[in-house]
């Protein structure tokens, strides 16, 4: 059984998804949603999960810690103090 679902996407029936399931992957990848139905009726929708970017964790943070954090004058060192320690012997 395939028809439209309740999102507009497709309905199908359980057997049909677990004879169909890598074409309804496919269809889901594609940005399409598919319902599975028991007897008709909806118990399940399969939707397209996007892809976390690199990154994406830290720049939802961004902000989440202002005022907590604090960095002290002497954090960077100066020019002259990277000339010395460059040239040290090691």
């Amino acid at each position: 059984m395939t028809k439209k679902g309740r999102l507009g996407g497709l309905l199908v029936n359980v057997g049909r998804a677990k004879t169909d399931l890598s074409k309804l992957l496919a269809r889901v990848e594609a940005g399409e949603t598919v319902e599975i139905a028991r007897d008709g009726v909806p118990v399940a929708r399969l939707t397209r999960i996007e892809r976390a970017t690199p990154g994406a964790r830290f720049l939802a943070a961004l902000g989440s810690l202002a005022g907590r954090i604090s960095i002290a004058d002497d954090f960077e060192f100066t020019d002259d103090e990277l000339d010395d320690l460059l040239d040290e012997p090691a």
